[in-house]
């Protein structure tokens, strides 16, 4: 195991590599002490002085919100990809920007929800970091847009305790943008009122929660800065979303905001659900998107109200054909997760002995959320994303061979998306349109 002490001085605060090669050489080992250090002021010093690292050597955490407002003057005819990393992380990173240096891709972004934090055991500063390691090691440099994604509120704690779960969120807003997450997307979706007859007092929680975040955001944010901000007006699974709900949401929000600078982009339900719906036999159903409903949504959102356009979620299980979809009727953003992690779980080239030590792992301690009717193929299906955290180090560990046939497995997906997302190439209108700025943070080394 390599330290990074021996690469590494610390002259007033900054981080100076005594030799590049070599830390460029140690990284992967570098790394792995700083994600699995136990002693958390010891991670939270070796995770600042990496991320620093980095960012010295031009990999810089931005907003994507300067390109996104070109996107409401001018949709450029491209969906960028939002890709949620649950697993294997480091690797993942690396083969994204593989991919996305041999295609000339200019707009992706790295993103995490809330609750993925949580059973992935990635908070905001160790997945920004591993991230931005990936990126350097890759010889990626520029913008890195890192985003919270779905940062929601629990509709049973808000009705419990509404200050206390507004307060949770804000404290996690804190940590993302201390980490450098300078896109956020709140999804206060969770307390829209169905039974309410009026469409505006449905709506109203939403936009106000949305509306208090975001200025609340907008007096933390670093100065120079302008986080890009998404709304959400149709919690993922429930009824679709409609141009009524899409108007009474964003007049809403503005009537709330009383500000200049808003949202970016807004989430729409059109008829998907996370991680995809799970049949009896462990395959996936079906899933009908209203490509309609999408295209009317991007198109009110861009013209009546100057953002991206709108953003699906739930998307990564859907069969190929239907990613060609997403640009033509001008969807600013898609995001995509359990279709990743199932390619991790499902690939041939995970050992056999290793999946089943996962499988026992799920039967045992998550045997309480096994819902009645279920069979075993779906409670492992649905379950499964919460051992990445408890056996994040095991997965890690799998042997160098392993992890490699994995990654060209996941090339092979991020090549066909970016392909039928139509951002090869784009690479220019991230470099024309976005310009990075660097902040700096003092770091001293334990």
């Amino acid at each position: 195991m390599k330290n990074i002490r021996d690469f590494v001085k610390i002259v007033d605060g900054a981080p100076i590599v005594k030799d590049k090669t070599a830390f460029l050489e140690a990284l992967d080992s570098i790394l792995y002490q700083a994600v699995f250090e136990k002693d958390e002021n010891k991670k939270k010093a070796f995770l600042e002085t990496i991320k620093e690292i980095s960012k010295a050597e031009g990999v810089i955490p931005s907003s994507i919100r300067s390109l996104y407002e070109e996107m409401g003057r001018n949709y450029p005819n491209f969906t960028v990809p939002a890709i949620n990393v649950r697993g294997l992380t480091y690797d993942v990173g690396r083969a994204v920007y593989r991919k996305a240096l041999a295609l000339d891709v200019g707009p992706f972004i790295f993103e995490i929800a809330r609750s993925e934090m949580g059973y992935t055991d990635q908070r905001p500063l160790e997945y920004t970091t591993v991230i931005m390691a990936a990126a350097l090691k890759e010889g990626w440099r520029g913008p890195v847009f890192i985003q919270g994604d779905h940062f929601q509120f629990v509709r049973k704690n808000y009705e419990k305790n509404p200050e206390g779960e507004t307060g949770a969120i804000k404290e996690l807003i804190k940590w993302a943008i201390e980490a450098e997450f300078y896109n956020i997307d709140i999804d206060a979706s969770t307390l829209v009122d169905l039974t309410r007859k009026d469409v505006k007092e449905q709506q109203r929680p939403n936009f106000e929660k949305t509306a208090e975040l975001t200025r609340f955001v907008r007096t933390i944010q670093p100065e120079g800065i302008t986080v890009s901000m998404g709304g959400e007006i149709g919690e993922i699974g429930g009824k679709n979303s409609t141009p009524e709900d899409l108007r009474t949401f964003l007049d809403g929000f503005q009537e709330a905001f009383k500000a200049d600078t808003g949202l970016s982009k807004v989430s729409v339900q059109t008829g998907t659900t996370h991680g995809g719906v799970v049949l009896p036999d462990g395959s996936l159903a079906k899933v009908s998107i209203d490509f309609e409903i999408l295209r009317t949504l991007s198109h009110l959102a861009r013209e009546e109200y100057g953002l991206a356009g709108c953003v699906q979620h739930g998307a990564s299980t859907l069969p190929e054909g239907a990613f060609d979809m997403f640009p033509k009727v001008g969807t600013a953003e898609i995001h995509l997760a359990t279709g990743f992690q199932n390619i991790i779980y499902d690939s041939p080239s995970l050992p056999d002995a290793f999946r089943k030590e996962v499988y026992e792992f799920i039967k045992k301690e998550f045997a309480g959320e096994r819902k009645g009717g279920q069979t075993e193929e779906q409670f492992i299906y649905s379950t499964r994303k919460k051992a990445l955290g408890p056996l994040k180090k095991k997965f890690w560990d799998l042997p160098e061979e392993v992890r490699s046939q994995i990654m060209k497995e996941l090339e092979e997906r991020f090549g066909l998306l970016f392909e039928k997302l139509k951002v090869v190439g784009t690479k220019k209108f991230v470099q024309e349109k976005v310009k990075p700025l660097l902040v700096e943070r003092r770091v001293t080394l334990p």
